[in-house]
């Protein structure tokens, strides 16, 4: 489910930022975060007193978390036998103190409010009760951004099951039967919103010479990566879908072309931006965009077709590049 919030390496959001350091001088303690679990991995939506942006899930205090319907709160985590060896409590940022509770959207654990503190303490029942507090506004953040958004629509349509089958598994994004079911729902937003459907599809270059020179499996890493990336720059309302290979589409409201034309020019830029580490080799790769704003009486597949034609014409023309249909 959490792939599908569209929140997972996503850009900071200044309401949740706002959260954190509110509950930062609240409770005195060196770290606030908002973690979301995800299968391998936390990452932090948003953080206070901390640097790196993700950890590992096994070594994760919030997947023991998400696990329990209340708050989990470990005074002393040398104390606690499922903690007191974790590389976390042992090492920097050597933490003591941890307090999380769960953050729930439709009724599915996807991450929690924490607090870590580098001394042992315990929380009082005010304490506790402000926690507890705090993570329901950050619930109730996220809750209302979906509200607002086609990703409810989705969320009332489908189970867990049509979900998967609707997620590209190797990058996580959509992949082109969720295409098919989200397109005629982006469709009629833009009609109640007097929007436009605007389309990119993106192209990596070289990417047959990548495989060809570090194998698939390094070539697996770099479209995982150039997924991640591309879900960092885009807008939360923005559906990210892998088209098949190195190609990814986007499908998003734009009020003009030139909002089009600088959403696509966020996509070149992301991947351009600096190598990609994969293992020991540090991978630079460009991407070529072609864009298109769906016509009046045209199929949603025309637009595809003239942005995908856009997009050869950025390859023809040098990569690296955008082309408008």
């Amino acid at each position: 489910m959490l792939d599908c919030l569209n929140l997972l390496d996503t850009a900071g959001d200044v309401y949740l930022d706002t959260l954190v350091r509110v509950a930062q001088t609240a409770f005195g303690v060196e770290t606030v975060l908002i973690s979301l679990i995800d299968r391998d991995r936390q990452w932090f939506k948003a953080r206070q007193g901390i640097d790196i942006s993700e950890t590992p899930r096994d070594i994760s205090f919030c997947s023991h978390t998400i696990l329990q319907p209340d708050s989990l709160i470990v005074p002393d985590a040398l104390d606690d036998p499922r903690f007191s060896d974790n590389p976390l409590v042992t090492a920097a940022p050597r933490v003591r103190l941890y307090a999380g509770h769960p953050i729930v959207i439709n009724g599915f654990p996807i991450g929690s409010l924490c607090l870590l503190h580098p001394r042992p303490r315990q929380l009082s029942d005010a304490e506790q009760a402000m926690l507890r507090d705090l993570a329901t506004l950050a619930e109730g953040y996220v809750i209302q951004r979906l509200q607002n958004t086609h990703i409810r629509t989705l969320y009332e349509a489908l189970d867990a099951e049509r979900l998967r089958a609707m997620t590209d598994p190797l990058t996580r994004t959509w992949n082109r039967e969720g295409l098919e079911y989200l397109a005629p729902v982006l469709l009629s937003e833009a009609g109640a919103s007097n929007m436009q459907l605007g389309v990119l599809c993106c192209d990596l270059d070289h990417f047959k010479a990548i495989n060809d020179r570090y194998g698939h499996a390094i070539g697996d890493q770099v479209l995982v990566q150039a997924a991640l990336r591309l879900k960092a720059v885009l807008r939360a309302d923005d559906l990210l879908i892998r088209l098949g290979g190195e190609e990814f589409g986007v499908l998003l409201l734009v009020n003009q072309t030139d909002e089009l034309e600088i959403l696509a020019e966020r996509v070149r830029l992301a991947l351009l931006d600096k190598p990609m580490t994969c293992g020991s080799d540090a991978i630079s790769i460009t991407v070529s965009v072609g864009a298109a704003i769906k016509r009046d009486e045209e199929l949603i597949e025309g637009t595809f077709s003239r942005a995908d034609q856009a997009m050869y014409r950025a390859k023809t023309n040098g990569r690296n590049r955008i082309e408008l249909a």
